[in-house]
C-alpha cells in the first residue's frame, strides 16, 4: 500500500539500515534546530498512530517517530537475521538517534510497548530526557494487582494462539477493534492493520507479546525492572499523561503507577476513551499536548 493512501499521513518516510541488511523506517518532520520530540509506538501499532500529533507539532518540534524493525514500513527479518527483544529496539532506538546527530535533550512520547523502549533506552541518559508525554503505557513490571490479560496469554504462551495471530493477523484486527471507543473509519483502519496482513508481516506483532517479561529470568524482566526502580526519579521535570480508562490492558493500575511515582504530573484521563487514546481523543489531546510543551519549554 503506498504511503500517500494512508490517511492523514502526509509524510514521507525516511530509511535507516539500523542493522547490516536491516532498514527502519522512521519520520524526522519538522525544523532541524527544532526541540525534540521522539515518539515511541508499541504493538501492534506503528509510526501512524502518532500522525495527528506530528502535524500537531511540527511546524515548531523535530518530530522523530521510527517504526520498530518488523513493524510499520520498516524490514521484517526473520528470527535469524534479528532477535526480536527489548533490549535490540533500545539498541535501534540509540543507532537511529546517534545517525541523525541527536545527542542533546529530548521529549519522551510513549506509548504501549514504546514505553518500555523509551524508558529502556533512557536508563543510561535520564539526563537528556527533559520531559515525557504517557499515553496508555507501562514502565515497570506488571502490577501485581493486575491479571495477565488472557488476549496477551494467548500470544505469548500458546502456539496455538501464536500461530493464529501470526495467519490471521488477529492481534491487529483486534486493537481496531476494540482497541478504541469511537469506530475507526475504514481507511484509519485499514492503515493500522495493512502492515502486518500475512504470515510473514506479522512476526514481529507475536515476538512482542512473547517478549513480555513476568518474572526475573525473562529475558526484558531486567530492563523492565529497572526502569520501574528509577521512575520516580522523573518527578523533578514536566510529566503529561493522557489515558484511555476503557484499556484492558493499560488500565487503571498501570496509570496509578506512574501518578504514585510522578505526582506531579499533568494528568487528562478519559472514561471514554481506550487504549489508542491517541485515536479517540486527539482533538483534546493534540493541543494539550502542544500547551503543554510550549508551557515547558527546554
Amino acid at each position: 500500500m503506498p504511503v500517500a493512501s494512508y490517511p492523514e499521513y502526509p509524510f514521507t518516510p525516511k530509511r535507516l539500515e539500523v542493522r547490516p541488511g536491516i532498514g527502519m523506517s522512521y519520520l524526522d518532520e519538522g525544523p532541524r534546530d527544532g526541540e525534540v520530540v521522539v515518539m515511541l509506538h508499541g504493538n501492534p501499532s506503528w509510526s501512524y498512530y502518532w500522525r495527528k500529533l506530528v502535524s500537531g507539532l511540527s511546524d515548531r518540534y523535530r518530530c522523530i517517530v521510527p517504526d520498530h524493525v518488523g513493524m510499520g514500513l520498516s524490514d521484517r527479518p526473520d528470527d535469524a537475521a534479528y532477535a526480536y527483544t527489548l533490549q535490540s529496539r533500545v539498541d535501534d532506538l540509540e543507532t537511529l538517534l546517534q545517525h541523525l546527530g541527536v545527542t542533546g535533550p529530548v521529549t519522551l512520547a510513549v506509548h504501549d510497548w514504546g514505553g518500555m523502549v523509551g524508558f529502556g533506552w533512557a536508563l543510561a541518559r535520564r539526563e537528556r530526557v527533559r520531559r515525557l508525554v504517557v499515553l496508555n503505557t507501562a514502565a515497570f513490571p506488571l502490577p501485581a494487582a493486575k491479571p495477565m490479560p488472557w488476549q496477551l496469554s494467548m500470544g505469548r504462551d500458546s502456539r496455538i494462539g501464536g500461530f493464529l495471530i501470526r495467519a490471521f493477523n488477529l492481534f491487529a484486527r483486534g486493537a481496531t477493534r476494540f482497541g478504541v471507543e469511537t469506530k475507526m473509519p475504514a481507511g484509519v483502519r485499514h492503515a493500522f492493520e495493512a502492515p502486518y496482513n500475512g504470515w510473514t508481516n506479522a512476526i514481529s506483532t507475536l515476538r512482542f507479546m512473547q517478549d513480555i517479561p513476568l518474572a526475573e529470568g525473562d529475558r526484558a524482566w531486567s530492563l523492565v525492572a529497572e526502569s520501574g526502580r528509577v521512575l520516580h526519579e522523573y518527578a523533578d521535570r514536566p510529566v503529561f499523561i493522557g489515558w484511555g480508562l476503557r484499556d484492558f490492558v493499560f488500565d487503571r493500575h498501570f496509570l496509578e503507577g506512574f501518578k504514585a511515582a510522578l505526582p506531579g504530573a499533568e494528568v487528562h484521563a478519559f472514561e471514554d476513551a481506550n487504549h489508542y487514546v491517541l485515536q479517540d481523543k486527539a482533538e483534546v489531546l493534540v493541543p494539550a499536548i502542544r500547551a503543554f510543551l510550549d508551557r515547558h519549554p527546554l
